[in-house]
């Protein structure tokens, strides 16, 4: 094995390695440290870095293995946390000047989570300012550039993760995802985010425990990785009122299933939403690789009208709750979008949170509806390509102006609305050669099942070249 390649083999066969004595975790971190060192000034993916105590970690970690402790699943593997997450001692901004010199004095259980189960921390990925929209920029760090095309956006809020995951900086990474921030950065980059049922991955502590719109998730360069990182997040935790009681084990299986004769519904454009023809081309041409696993593909969906309302009034509520109490001075230290935000959620009546609740149960149940006889719906995950860095977000597609900054994310927040678990898969580019992922959404809480037809997918785009095998122009 080519040592040098190291950081672009998959998490499986480096945590495989590691178990069997072949490599150790501390060789492990330092690679991923050399790969850090040698692209990351160029991309700003990877904003705080901690190798001193990485190397520790991996250090107790070959200790840990050498006395014949019991090894959790991800023993030895690098990782980053999205800086929306908080580290215990590892400075942790939310991409916000209000917390440029924030240090925790605890973990997120999300990160203690993957620690117990043998992660070991390098870092913090970027973020846009609190996770607000997809582009991942701010004013404590600045933006972090697409590997593919150093001109372009990556995507957000997860667009730190997915860019070290697609430059080889880490082999997994966790995110988070209201509106679309696992899925959109995933596509942009060409690497995999999967957005769970609410609840796979309990959250605490949250701004509201009750709420189903964001959810944590893991990301990876391939679906079998995805399951991996997801198979040790997920499980109940009684501090997180809406964990699903499935243990994290659940995901940690063969990914295997035949696909023959299973239903599929295709949307170019979730019933007339602006799309970017390239972006068009690209995912009709995943119809035919659902074809070669044996999968029926028909044009259908359901009808999503009232989402948008629905999600930008629940949004505006989780803004309001999180950002209302700061004081006027705080909140003018955010940028114009935080503010109009948190204004938007202030100014919400009974009458629209009721409207919004109703909504979103229409539209679920028109989605149930429809995946009573289909299994699987595939859709743009992004209505354009991957848009210049230096744009704060489109304010057009195909002619059609957007109204808000979030609006070019309709594709990716429809899905949010109803709580399906939905993935980003690599599907193609280009003629620029701009990643395009395709979006593949389950039925209520089958996250197993998105899992699986994405990976029989993947087998299939494993072998076109140019799909899954290619890697960023960066070395």
């Amino acid at each position: 094995m080519d040592e040098t390649a190291l950081h672009y083999r998959t998490a499986l066969e480096l945590a495989g390695r590691v178990r069997a004595g072949e490599l150790s975790a501390r060789d492990l971190v330092q690679a991923h440290l050399d790969r850090i060192e040698a692209v990351n000034s160029e991309l700003n993916a990877i904003v705080t870095l901690v190798p001193e105590r990485a190397l520790e970690w991996a250090a107790e970690a070959d200790e840990r293995q050498a006395r014949g402790e019991a090894l959790g699943p991800l023993h030895g593997l690098p990782i980053a946390h999205k800086d929306l997450v908080m580290t215990e001692g590892i400075l942790s901004t939310m991409g916000s000047r209000l917390l440029a010199n924030n240090v925790p004095q605890s973990d997120d259980l999300i990160v203690s989570r993957l620690r117990a189960a043998g992660a070991i921390t390098l870092g913090k990925t970027n973020v846009p300012e609190f996770g607000a929209g997809s582009q991942t920029y701010n004013e404590v760090f600045g933006e972090t550039l697409n590997p593919w095309d150093r001109t372009r956006t990556c995507g957000g809020s997860s667009g730190g993760a997915a860019v070290a995951l697609a430059a080889g900086m880490v082999p997994i990474a966790d995110g988070s995802d209201m509106g679309g921030s696992l899925r959109n950065p995933g596509n942009f980059c060409s690497v995999v985010g999967l957005r769970p049922s609410p609840g796979r991955v309990p959250i605490h502590p949250a701004r509201s425990e009750w709420s189903p719109l964001s959810v944590l998730g893991p990301m990876a360069r391939n679906v079998q990785d995805t399951a991996l990182l997801l198979s040790a997040m997920a499980g109940p935790d009684a501090r997180a009122p809406l964990s699903l009681g499935a243990p994290g084990e659940a995901f940690a299986g063969s990914l295997k299933r035949d696909f023959r004769g299973v239903r599929v519904a295709f949307s170019r454009d979730l019933g007339g939403l602006p799309v970017d023809s390239q972006v068009i081309q690209v995912i009709e041409g995943f119809c035919g690789v659902l074809n070669e696993i044996g999968c029926e593909v028909e044009e259908a969906e359901p009808d999503w009208s009232g989402a948008d309302e629905a999600f930008k009034t629940l949004r505006a509520r989780e803004f309001a709750l999180g950002f209302g109490g700061l004081p006027e001075d705080a909140r003018g230290a955010l940028k114009d979008t935080v503010r109009w935000n948190i204004d938007q959620g202030l100014a919400l009546t009974m009458a629209d949170l009721a409207r919004a609740e109703k909504l979103r149960s229409d539209v679920y149940h028109r989605v149930r509806t429809l995946m009573e006889d289909f299994e699987f719906m595939v859709l743009p995950v992004n209505q354009v390509p991957p848009f210049d860095v230096s744009v704060r977000y489109p304010e057009a597609i195909e002619g059609v102006a957007m109204e808000t900054y979030i609006d070019w994310m309709k594709s990716a927040y429809f899905v949010s609305v109803v709580g399906n678990p939905a993935i980003s898969l690599p599907c193609g580019f280009t003629d620029e050669g701009l990643p395009v992922g395709v979006q593949i959404v389950g039925r209520w809480h089958d996250d197993w099942g998105v899992l699986q037809i994405a990976r029989a997918a993947e087998e299939v785009l494993e072998a076109q070249a140019g799909v899954s095998s290619a890697r960023p122009p960066i070395d």
